[in-house]
């Protein structure tokens, strides 16, 4: 193996010092030209939209909707949704511009390094290597229990040591080889993943457009009283550290329902819109990102908020949302109106769908990787490229085999709102760079340009800030515990082997 000095000679200037020196754009896109460290380019604005697709709908309809109805919102999950998707909308904004002026995988760690500097760069790397992992072990667990569902109706019963279900501890052998198969698929190139996905999400934005078509016969117009159900305090046993953390810190008492129910719903309902930003982790292998890439996130965005409202609204017309099944809402819906092949079908097109989430989950993860590896900032050895793939392979294996070994052993309420902080997190980031760029550098050519700048990407941080502290004190401590641990790392190994730091980046 080369060493960083061979594989990019340094310059006479002298390598930029500090916590926040920043990478030029320039160097960024030089550095996907680099042979042995650079991805291909294979995919259109329709395989964007696609990927964008199928990872957003996912868990938000098949898994979340009947658990945050029943615990926060009621028939107002609607609200919630529409709540998440306007803060989406406005990260997506930032999202796009940089997307578009940095074509270069890692998503919010690149736009971070271009603009705020490396300090932040890491912090919302090491964030998006855990929420991306802890994401796709979230939804195979889901994916494993309709399975089990599924193999059930057959005669098949997977044996409670291996899975989760009835709250026993096993080891969940179908999530952590439907994760392993899936790396394999990512591993073989982006276009057979593409296809595979476009396959997948043909099959599952079906089954939605049939809840929603065949759901508006069975809807009941009491099962909407009170769309807004009043406000109501948690159970007297609940521990303070899973309350908001907003009610905590301004002496709200915690409470479920009525408005701050809405609220603690958008901040859940928000795992459920996690795969637009996902996208721009692929900028670096689109063949025209400056015009796809805001085509794509844009585009999944509202197609994907369209489908959500309506399935609630659907959903919880046809129900009441105190009998909802937390675990399979849509199925139990349809079941109780006595139309059990609906029921089949959705659990059928929700095992198909979730699928194609995990597999996008893993791709965005390895790209994030990828992109701090050939930074410097980990290990150089994972940065090298399949010579016949063109894929991180040294990446994709080694994570492939961690979130593997996290879908089972950890159950799908162990990770969920952990997903969510890291998410808001990245936002906030991405949304503070947009305006750092446009005054350090208004001289680079933006291909699509984020509108009322500064003013939206403010809106944008209140937005995210605002969620963020609507997830749990608990949430919040393990967030600071994972961030703690990647500080130590940071200063222990990537600032000291950091190409820009040693003057490789240059």
């Amino acid at each position: 193996m080369t060493t960083d000095t061979q594989d990019n000679p340094t310059t006479p200037h002298p390598p930029p010092r500090g916590l926040f020196r920043t990478k030029s754009v320039e160097q960024s896109i030089a550095d996907t030209e680099e042979p042995r460290h650079g991805l291909r380019k294979t995919l259109s604005a329709l395989d964007l939209m696609v990927y964008g697709v199928g990872v957003i709908v996912g868990t938000g309809i098949f898994v979340v909707t009947g658990s945050v109805a029943r615990q926060f919102a009621g028939p107002a999950v609607a609200l919630a949704f529409i709540a998440s998707a306007v803060v989406c909308g406005l990260a997506a904004l930032c999202y796009a511009e940089f997307a578009s002026t940095v074509p270069v995988a890692g998503s919010a760690y690149t736009f971070g390094y271009a603009s705020i500097g490396e300090l932040p760069a890491w912090i919302i790397g090491w964030d998006l290597v855990l929420e991306l992992a802890l994401g796709a072990g979230v939804v195979a667990g889901g994916w494993s229990g309709y399975v089990a569902e599924l193999l059930s109706h057959f005669g098949i019963d997977v044996p409670t040591r291996l899975s989760h279900r009835g709250g026993h501890f096993g080891f969940d052998i179908l999530a952590s080889g439907l994760v392993l198969a899936l790396t394999g698929i990512v591993l073989a190139g982006m276009k057979l993943s593409a296809r595979i996905t476009g396959l997948v999400v043909a099959v599952k934005v079906t089954v939605v457009l049939v809840v929603i078509f065949a759901g508006l016969f069975f809807i009941t117009g009491s099962n909407y009283s009170p769309f807004l159900p009043p406000s109501r305090p948690h159970p007297a046993g609940d521990s303070q550290l899973h309350a908001p953390l907003v009610q905590l810190l301004f002496g709200f008492t915690p409470s479920s329902f009525g408005v701050m129910g809405v609220f603690s719903a958008a901040a859940v309902v928000f795992f459920a819109f996690i795969g637009f930003d996902i996208v721009a982790t692929a900028a670096e292998e689109t063949r025209n990102p400056q015009r796809d890439m805001p085509r794509g996130i844009l585009g999944s965005l509202v197609v994907c908020t369209v489908l959500y409202v309506s399935v609630s609204l659907v959903v919880t017309g046809m129900q009441k949302y105190t009998r909802l099944d937390p675990d399979a809402p849509l199925a139990s819906a349809f079941k109780s109106v006595g139309a059990p092949f609906w029921s089949g079908l959705i659990s059928f097109g929700a095992a198909v769908g979730l699928t194609s989430v995990v597999m996008i989950l893993l791709l965005g993860q390895t790209r994030v990787f990828f992109a701090m590896s050939r930074d410097g900032l980990l290990p150089r050895a994972f940065s090298r490229v399949h010579p016949r793939f063109g894929t991180p392979y040294r990446t994709t294996v080694l994570l492939g085999v961690v979130v593997a070994l996290i879908a089972g052993f950890f159950s799908v309420g162990q990770l969920e709102q952990m997903v969510n902080i890291g998410t808001l997190f990245a936002f906030v980031v991405v949304a503070v760079g947009v305006v750092v760029l446009r005054r350090t550098r208004p001289d680079l050519h933006r291909a699509f340009r984020a509108p009322w700048v500064p003013v939206l990407p403010v809106l944008s941080v209140c937005a995210s800030l605002w969620l963020m502290l609507n997830l749990s004190a608990e949430t919040w401590l393990r967030f600071a515990a994972w961030m703690l641990l990647g500080l130590a790392v940071y200063f222990g190994y990537g600032r000291s082997h950091s190409r820009l730091g040693r003057g490789a980046g240059r």
